[in-house]
């Protein structure tokens, strides 16, 4: 029997929260017949009022209209030749999301290493742009609803242990406005959070 779906009302707090109670989910996509999927060991907020370095802070436009719109649904970007998929938080209008920076892998990872070109398991999601890859989420993937079983999703997971000690924040990965706000939330130690070892341990 499949995990249940995350709600749209888990979506609609602010962005801090979400990225906090979005480790250890599961995120689940189905593109073109196949199915992979990885529990989510890495994120980052991206606020609507003071965050210099959230696409919403230019206001709302073309290409960010998802980050406006109701929770719970994607906002699907390209950065650099690569793509980076989001969760919209909060309530219409607002423009804050969360964004997935690295899963631990679980199923179709033969699939995820074919779109990848590598075995290599650490290699397949870990980053955004790597992450988006392996799963095949691209562009055309902007603004689907999260909360049903279509193309992308995210369930409940489990087989990871999260509590306040399992969880630590640190700056952001690769900004150059905000960089030094607290908005990067990763599981303590997991292998596939990205970045070099040291980003994988509590800052001292």
């Amino acid at each position: 029997m499949p995990a249940p779906i995350l709600p749209r009302s888990f979506y609609q707090t602010d962005p801090v929260s979400v990225a906090r109670s979005l480790l250890g989910q599961r995120l689940v996509s189905r593109v073109n017949g196949k199915r992979t999927s990885g529990l989510i060991v890495e994120t980052e907020a991206y606020l609507a009022d003071g965050d210099s370095a959230s696409h919403s802070a230019r206001g709302q436009g073309k290409s960010n209209a998802a980050m406006f719109g109701p929770a719970g649904h994607a906002y699907v970007y390209s950065i650099h030749a690569s793509t980076c998929f989001n969760v919209v938080t909060d309530e219409v209008g607002i423009g804050s999301a969360v964004l997935i920076r690295a899963l631990q892998p679980e199923a179709g990872i033969p699939t995820m290493g074919k779109r990848r070109g590598t075995k290599r398991e650490r290699s397949l999601v870990t980053g955004p742009g790597r992450l988006c890859h392996a799963l095949g989420i691209d562009r055309r993937l902007d603004c689907i609803d999260l909360t049903t079983r279509r193309q992308i999703w995210i369930e409940r997971g489990d087989g990871l242990r999260i509590d306040s000690r399992t969880i630590f924040v640190t700056p952001r990965v690769g900004v150059t406005s905000a960089a030094d706000r607290m908005l990067r939330f990763v599981i303590k130690g997991n292998v596939f959070v990205s970045g070099s070892k040291r980003m994988r341990e509590p800052l001292r």
